[in-house]
């Protein structure tokens, strides 16, 4: 059986119960500027894509010009929800015990270094990380950048190393950069779209991530 010394993880909607604020969010911010308010499913899937290139492919009205006006008006809305948002149940003691086994943690995300240091800190899971790479310090997913840096900050080769994820763009990095892929079907993207990425398993919940991980760091 295959074991692994590294995992990295996607942040919201693999990690943070954060899937439905983000959408609400992108609606919430068409209104305000009279765009044309995607569905929630196409928003749904723009989720793990740097915020720039999101909005340019679910809002495609979208001009360079209206750009930070949006972006403003966007995180009004999420920072409106930001208190309500959760970690989904299960993560942290999973966090902890991989910790315990001498794993070692990573985060990549198409969240900003601002956004996640400040929900790491309000979650108080700094510590539980080795290394985090973010979208605006470094390529969109699914370009292979961030999980590239994570492996050379980490010293650990790509057949080490898993990527947990609830998007084909996750499962898509990962492939890319030659490295296995967990998906997790309770975020972004239903399980016909992560199939169709081909990751190396698929999990249901937090619970049946946590068996599959045990038996194989």
């Amino acid at each position: 059986m295959k074991r692994y010394s590294a995992v990295v993880f996607d942040w919201d909607g693999t990690v943070m119960d954060s899937t439905h604020s983000i959408v609400a969010a992108i609606q919430g911010a068409c209104a305000d500027l009279g765009l044309p308010v995607p569905p929630a499913q196409e928003a749904a899937w723009v989720i793990g894509l740097s915020l720039e290139s999101a909005l340019y492919r679910c809002v495609p009205t979208l001009t360079a010009d209206q750009m930070p006006d949006f972006v403003d008006r966007y995180r009004v809305h999420f920072l409106r929800r930001d208190p309500e948002i959760k970690l989904f149940d299960g993560i942290t003691d999973l966090l902890a015990t991989l910790q315990s086994r001498q794993v070692r943690l990573g985060v990549a995300t198409g969240k900003s270094r601002v956004g996640l240091d400040r929900v790491l800190t309000a979650k108080q899971l700094h510590g539980h990380f080795h290394v985090t790479r973010c979208a605006d310090e470094s390529f969109s997913k699914p370009h292979p950048a961030m999980l590239l840096e994570i492996m050379e900050m980490l010293d650990i080769p790509a057949e080490q190393i898993l990527m947990v994820g609830d998007t084909s763009h996750d499962i898509q990095m990962a492939a890319a950069a030659g490295v296995d892929s967990m998906a997790v079907t309770y975020g972004a993207h239903d399980t016909a779209t992560l199939l169709q990425a081909e990751p190396t398993v698929m999990v249901s919940s937090v619970g049946e991530m946590q068996s599959w991980l045990l038996d194989r760091v």
